[in-house]
């Protein structure tokens, strides 16, 4: 029986007390028995927790009580064990790197399109204006290789800090169509997406909520395999049930 919660959840949105939110939030999250990941930076927070649902919740709720964080809206999945070793807190520079500090998503999104649009775009094979529609992969390779949306653009990238010179080689690809960037949960999207838009592509979309959203409020279509996560349930399917495999396990969310 599914009885751990697990919540995935980000906002960019400017946290100079960093340091001082990492001492408190590891003791809130110990006091309530959780595990996972939780990465604080100046540009905003990034967090994976697991727990019984109650504590998880309740965690979130106590979390919201900072203005900055009113409006946080994790992505939950169920399992039957926390997959997760450890408790972390971490300060980076980034919560997620990129090594573009020019981006700056606390200052400004790119246009975002829900997964039901994204689902009816790729149904009629165009966005509502005609123009053909193109999914980009923002992930890492080994990631795409356990599942994507069908006929995803996929540069091969190794980590997330290669994906600006990989624009920048097929940029001109992408003139003509609309692309719509995708990754697990969202975070990686947005910096790419405001990236690309930065670099001159004018029709250019995240996917609110990444491939987790988008297993939520959709039957999967259009997306084959599973969605690789960083913890030991290694892949969920599009019902977002686990598919655990060895060798993948740990807290690593910041890649």
């Amino acid at each position: 029986m599914n009885t751990v919660l697990n919540i995935s959840c980000y906002k960019f949105v400017p946290l100079p007390d960093a340091k001082a939110l990492r001492d408190l939030l590891h003791e809130r999250a110990l006091a309530a028995a959780l595990k996972g990941t939780i990465l604080l930076a100046h540009e905003g927070i990034n967090m994976f927790l697991a727990g019984p649902a109650p504590a998880v919740r309740g965690f979130v709720d106590a979390l919201r009580t900072d203005p900055r964080f009113a409006d946080l809206a994790p992505k939950e999945s169920w399992s039957d064990s926390v997959p997760f070793r450890k408790m972390l807190v971490k300060v980076k520079r980034e919560i997620i790197r990129m090594d573009h500090p020019a981006i700056q998503p606390s200052q400004g999104r790119a246009p975002a399109v829900t997964p039901a649009t994204l689902h009816r775009w790729l149904a009629q094979g165009h966005d509502d204006e005609g123009r053909p529609v193109v999914t980009l992969d923002t992930r890492n390779a080994f990631e795409v290789d356990e599942g994507t949306f069908d006929h995803a653009i996929d540069w091969r990238i190794g980590k997330f800090t290669e994906f600006p010179p990989a624009l920048r080689a097929h940029k001109d690809d992408l003139a003509d169509k609309t692309v719509v960037s995708f990754c697990t949960g969202g975070i990686r999207c947005e910096k790419a997406a405001i990236l690309m838009r930065e670099e001159g592509l004018t029709h250019v979309y995240q996917l609110e909520g990444g491939i987790l959203k988008y297993f939520e409020e959709t039957d999967g279509a259009h997306y084959h395999g599973g969605c690789f996560v960083f913890d030991e349930r290694h892949t969920l399917g599009t019902d977002l049930a686990a598919s655990p495999a060895p060798g993948h396990a740990g807290n690593a969310i910041d890649k």
